[in-house]
């Protein structure tokens, strides 16, 4: 009765085992012959931002390597013409409130006397022009005096967009004119940009999947991007294309990374790595359809071809065949 129970356990262990062994079955499959090429960490646009009014740069609040978002003040440019002419308006505007008042007691005076019939109309319509061009001149004033205070106000320098400041080519203290570059803004969407010889431009298209050692930027195993643009213009000889990477570094543009690119397709086998053992310098893949009938068979490894959807995929120039089915070992 004992010997029957530990049959039966090991049975039941042996059909566990033979139950959880993971299997692989061997298919052609398209693979990319890659080329390897280098991309820099680039920005897809970098901005300057711009002074506004001409003048001297008092205050600068940013500097190479800082972060800023849309809007904010990156430096103040002041022009001393402006103040003078904002005090000259100042004591233009004190005058034509005075004249203002004086203009507008006279009419109300007048409209007095008028209605005691003791002065004649022209007299009232004198005083009335009179208010009425005190009135006019002392907005006119006014209107001048908001066209400085916005010039002064257009001497705060913005970012015209978020990202990380690059260059600042101006100190505290430079005299700049209008339209002059305050600082050199890259925008936080950043790209690796490639430059492919141009005899592979025609195996270069959007949409297409291209290869990073993640190790290049602190990350473990491949990484894998999608080219986004192929620019038209051919540059020394040279097809430049930005592609999209996730969790690209945003702090050093112009990092030069390896990139690997498809330049043509080919059939090969491609299996998981995890199915293939190396004893004494000889790669071996276990082949049957379970770990009791498999057998090692020696296989020549090519390439790691490392793809999305097999991230330890490895090439087999010779060894299997379409249809093997693999075991684990």
């Amino acid at each position: 009765m004992r010997s029957r129970i530990v049959v039966a356990v090991l049975l039941a262990l042996m059909a566990q085992q033979a139950h959880a062994v993971e299997t692989f079955t061997v298919a052609p499959k398209q693979v990319a012959d890659e080329k390897a090429v280098f991309a820099t960490v680039e920005s897809s646009n970098v901005i300057p931002a711009r002074a506004r009014i001409g003048g001297t740069v008092a205050q600068l609040a940013v500097k190479e390597g800082d972060r800023v978002t849309q809007g904010q003040v990156v430096g103040i440019v002041g022009d001393e013409k402006l103040v003078l002419q904002m005090k000259s308006l100042d004591a233009q505007i004190a005058g034509l409130e005075a004249q203002l008042a004086q203009s507008q007691a006279d009419l109300t005076r007048a409209e007095d006397l008028f209605a005691k019939g003791t002065i004649p109309k022209i007299r009232l319509d004198e005083a009335r022009t009179a208010s009425n061009v005190a009135t006019n001149a002392h907005r006119a004033r006014i209107a001048e005096r908001s066209v400085i205070e916005q010039q002064l106000t257009e001497g705060q320098v913005l970012a015209p967009a978020a990202g990380r400041v690059l260059k600042v080519p101006v100190t505290a203290g430079t005299v700049i004119l209008p339209g002059e570059s305050v600082a050199i803004i890259a925008e936080q969407h950043f790209v690796l940009r490639l430059r492919v010889p141009e005899r592979h431009a025609q195996f270069l298209k959007a949409g297409d999947p291209v290869r990073i050692n993640g190790e290049e930027f602190g990350k473990s195993g491949a990484q894998f991007g999608t080219i986004q643009l192929v620019y038209p213009q051919i540059e020394e000889g040279r097809v430049i294309a930005d592609a999209a990477v996730a969790g690209l570094g945003d702090y050093f543009v112009g990092e030069r990374i390896r990139v690997w690119v498809s330049a043509g397709e080919r059939s090969s086998i491609i299996v998981p790595a995890a199915f293939i053992s190396t004893r004494f310098g000889i790669d071996y893949a276990r082949v049957g359809k379970d770990a009791q009938t498999a057998i090692d068979v020696p296989v020549q490894r090519g390439r790691d071809q490392p793809r999305p959807d097999m991230p330890d995929a490895l090439e087999i120039l010779s060894g299997l065949k379409a249809g093997d089915i693999l075991v684990k070992p």
